[in-house]
């Protein structure tokens, strides 16, 4: 049995085919209860986001699979089989492990190290799970992969840098002025990136925001968005002396805040440190501003070169992240490969107690005066033996077979006269449980 996965990504298809592609969270559970269904498929799961749309499955002809997988989706969702060719990617086996593992760890993300992706994966495999689309297989592959990933988030920083404008912004002015649920934030035009900006400090706990609009409409239906306060633009000066945060975006032709005005609100401040943001160009605010004493300023290039110093900074991280995702794909194909062997190990315990039932019978009936607990202790001696004779070549078996070596087995099922072909493999209870790997 092998895993496949078919999926198209932000990689591989424009967002109009992913968007024709996409499955809404209401149609996941009926999707996967059909999935199971189609030829050469075991199991099935499905992971449906803005990036991506992924089908997962287990099977023993992953080619016959794939394909069964790609008319499935031309007949389900508004895409042609030529657009779902062109655009997919395929892997099988270990290479689908690894496409998981990476997938969930954030490390094939439009933004690298995103940690938003993890729960969606999760979430996905909830649903595959209440659909009862998932069996032993693609259940520890699951599992496996919430731990690469828990690895990957402890033991790198490949989600700890800020990699886009506004969230490298709001960094900085955590690093300014600590906890910033006391920071009032005044944003000096009705521009998008500033805007975002503003979100961002809002996420971060900014509770105060002013808006400073030349058009004061524009501006008070901005303050409503953000529950704050619209202020005339003729009072920019005064407004500034309100502001610990200052985002500058209306790419005026001549600088707007200027060297006086900044100077005067800090003395107003009574020298608290103002942080401006200029990402306006024109810039709005004057070159000499980050020479006063409590003023620091960062306009668009300054904040681009340090979101680039991050993003190189997570491409190292996803360098130690590769190796973490190598060594989890390594156990689970070692364990994988212990299901061969599971047919063999049942079989044989099976016939080793038949044997002992058969002796057992054999030795009461030899004793009819015998008592009930003589007998329970006849029949624990039998079980106790039969545990203990198999407890070594049960391990030699599992161990022989995570090194890819399949001749033990073969040579055991000949010596106890075992089946030569096993029946439906022994889906026997996983220690590790649903709620402590989704929801821990």
């Amino acid at each position: 049995m092998k895993i496949v996965v078919v999926g198209m990504s932000h990689r591989t298809a424009p967002v109009e085919l992913r968007e024709r592609l996409a499955y809404a969270a209401a149609e996941i559970k009926e999707t996967l209860g059909r999935l199971p269904a189609l030829d050469f498929i075991e199991e099935a799961a499905l992971l449906s986001t803005c990036n991506r749309i992924e089908i997962y499955a287990a099977s023993e002809k992953p080619e016959h699979a794939a394909q069964a997988i790609k008319e499935f989706l031309a007949k389900d969702r508004p895409v042609s089989e030529d657009e779902i060719e062109r655009h997919s990617y395929l892997h099988v086996g270990s290479e689908a492990v690894k496409h998981l593992y990476g997938v969930s760890a954030g490390l094939d993300s439009m933004v690298l190290g995103e940690p938003q992706i993890l729960g969606q994966v999760k979430d996905s495999y909830r649903a595959a799970v209440e659909a009862e689309a998932t069996k032993v297989l693609l259940n520890k592959l699951f599992h496996r992969a919430f731990q690469a990933a828990k690895r990957v988030r402890t033991e790198t920083n490949v989600g700890s840098y800020a990699v886009s404008v506004a969230a490298t912004a709001v960094e900085l002015a955590a690093k300014i002025f600590g906890e910033l649920e006391e920071c009032s934030t005044l944003l000096v035009g009705a521009g998008n990136m500033g805007e975002l900006t503003a979100q961002h400090l809002i996420g971060a706990g900014v509770k105060n925001i002013l808006v400073a609009n030349r058009t004061f409409e524009t501006g008070s239906e901005l303050a409503d968005r953000f529950d704050g306060e619209a202020v005339p633009f003729s009072e920019l000066s005064a407004a500034l002396a309100r502001a610990d945060i200052v985002i500058a975006t209306t790419g005026a032709p001549q600088p707007i805040i200027t060297h006086r005005m900044v100077n005067d609100a800090i003395k107003a401040r009574k020298h608290k440190p103002i942080f401006l943001i200029d990402i306006a160009v024109p810039r709005d605010v004057e070159d000499k501003v980050d020479k006063l004493e409590g003023a620091y300023l960062y306009d668009i290039d300054d904040l681009q070169e340090i979101t680039e110093q991050h993003r190189r900074e997570r491409e190292r991280e996803a360098a130690v992240a590769g190796v973490i995702v190598a060594e989890e794909v390594a156990k689970f194909s070692a364990w994988q490969s212990t299901l061969d062997v599971v047919p063999t190990i049942v079989n044989l315990r099976s016939r080793f107690e038949d044997i002992a039932r058969d002796e057992i019978k054999k030795a009461l009936d030899a004793l009819p005066e015998v008592g009930e607990k003589e007998k329970e202790a006849i029949e624990s001696l039998a079980h106790n033996l039969v545990n203990k004779l198999l407890h070594e070549p049960t391990t030699m078996l599992k161990r022989c077979a995570e090194n890819g070596d399949g001749e033990v087995a073969q040579a055991c099922r000949v010596l106890f006269k075992l089946p030569a072909e096993a029946a439906a493999q022994d889906e026997a209870e996983d220690s590790e449980t649903f709620d402590d790997e989704v929801d821990g």
